[in-house]
């Protein structure tokens, strides 16, 4: 059955029937990859602040990716029967969230994520009926989050982000001092849907904040970075993308 979706939500799952892997991400999949299935999920609510998305805070101490905001999700184990069964159960390992009060709606097309090789389901959900969520294991998760899409909207909130290789792509300053830095994967689904439908409100590309190594390696920061593999998509890249 086609779930009901509020109607500010109804343009994000018309969205999710066209938008594709190029107007997404650099990289899908290659045929020789032998890439892990993954699966998050991007959960859309309604809460005190309007409509927003849950994210989480890795735990600061972690091995790669330290204290970075994602959506909840990981690997897609042989016994899940989908991406949605995945990212649903993932997500309530690490928030607690109550799966039966999530309506999935759509996904996103599969995109591929060379340092980790996975494969990765981005999978869209309205949050039906809210249930309170909170830390499960500290040890993965240090703080979860509704972030407001306003926030993520607002211009003063847009930053390019500078990648130790070189790369630049989106972030968010969110949080109410504007001192917590959504990027990497997580933001560039976020902003690059956003484009799609065209919500994007004009903000300045040339801010820009650098990302340093520890960020993105933790205490493992090797001495040369690993060499990303070419494009496989015909994305367009440029400031903020």
């Amino acid at each position: 059955m086609t779930p009901t979706l509020p109607a500010w939500l109804e343009p994000v799952r018309e969205a999710a029937a066209t938008i594709t892997a190029d107007d997404l991400s650099r990289y899908v999949p290659p045929e020789d990859a032998d890439a892990r299935d993954g699966a998050v999920l991007m959960l859309f609510g309604e809460g005190t602040a309007g409509p927003d998305l849950l994210l989480t805070e890795r735990a600061h101490h972690m091995r790669s990716h330290p204290g970075q905001v994602s959506f909840p999700g990981g690997s897609i184990d042989p016994t899940d029967a989908d991406a949605a069964a995945a990212a649903l159960r993932e997500a309530e390992e690490e928030t607690g969230l109550d799966p039966s009060g999530v309506d999935v709606f759509g996904t996103l097309p599969e995109l591929w994520l060379p340092p980790s090789n996975f494969a990765v389901t981005t999978v869209l959900g309205w949050w039906r009926e809210e249930t309170p969520v909170t830390v499960v294991d500290p040890d993965e998760v240090h703080r979860v989050l509704r972030v407001p899409l306003q926030e993520l909207l607002d211009p003063a909130h847009r930053v390019t982000t500078i990648h130790p290789m070189g790369r630049m792509g989106p972030g968010f300053l969110i949080g109410p001092r504007r001192d917590l830095l959504l990027w990497g994967f997580t933001a560039g689904i976020i902003s690059r849907l956003f484009d799609h439908l065209g919500w994007t409100r004009d903000w300045d590309a040339e801010v820009t904040f650098e990302l340093e190594d520890r960020m993105i390696f933790g205490s493992n920061a090797p001495t040369t970075p690993p060499a990303m593999p070419a494009p496989n998509t015909s994305f367009q890249e440029g400031p903020g993308r």
